[in-house]
């Protein structure tokens, strides 16, 4: 990829847009016979952007791929969570830009801010049931930590509720 790109935060002129993504995104895995979001918890991705935790790569002026991050994730990693990791969720990518590996753009930027922080891990989840995925993921050093069906909770976006994971960790 030669294009110049921008990680920056989403605003909430952006949220349209991400609306869209999802949507494709959703369309997307459907058509594919990949497991997919029940529709997504638009009220999860405002408070993404409102707190400052959602990102977007911005190439030549375009949103090419949008991330949420956190730093505490009890709910999905339970007692793993010890307060030294940050969590990458909610990554989707614009259709205009798939297979140019954005996820490795991400991937950087999230190893550099959480060594950053002093945080001693990069984590994720993903489904359970796409191991495709999850050795795309782990192709990108991320490590199998175990399998997990998330709780009906609203501590979690409705979208992630009662779904069949793995969780994934990069050691730092």
């Amino acid at each position: 990829m030669t294009a110049e790109l921008q990680i920056e935060n989403t605003v909430p002129a952006d949220l349209g847009f991400v609306y869209t993504l999802f949507d494709h995104s959703i369309d997307y895995q459907e058509k594919k016979g990949a497991p997919v979001w029940r529709g997504y918890d638009k009220g999860a991705l405002v408070k993404d952007v409102k707190d400052g935790n959602q990102y977007k790569i911005v190439i030549q002026s375009q949103i090419a791929i949008v991330f949420s991050v956190c730093y505490t994730d009890a709910v999905i990693w339970r007692e793993m969570e010890n307060g030294t990791s940050m969590y990458l969720h909610r990554i989707v990518v614009n259709p205009a830009f798939k297979g140019q590996k954005l996820f490795g753009k991400i991937l950087a930027w999230a190893v550099n801010h959480a060594r950053q922080k002093g945080l001693a891990t990069v984590r994720m989840d993903t489904w359970d049931n796409n191991p495709s995925l999850i050795d795309y993921y782990k192709s990108f050093g991320f490590t199998f930590i175990g399998h997990y069906v998330t709780p009906d909770t609203p501590e979690l976006p409705a979208h992630n509720r009662k779904l069949p994971i793995v969780l994934l960790e990069m050691k730092l």
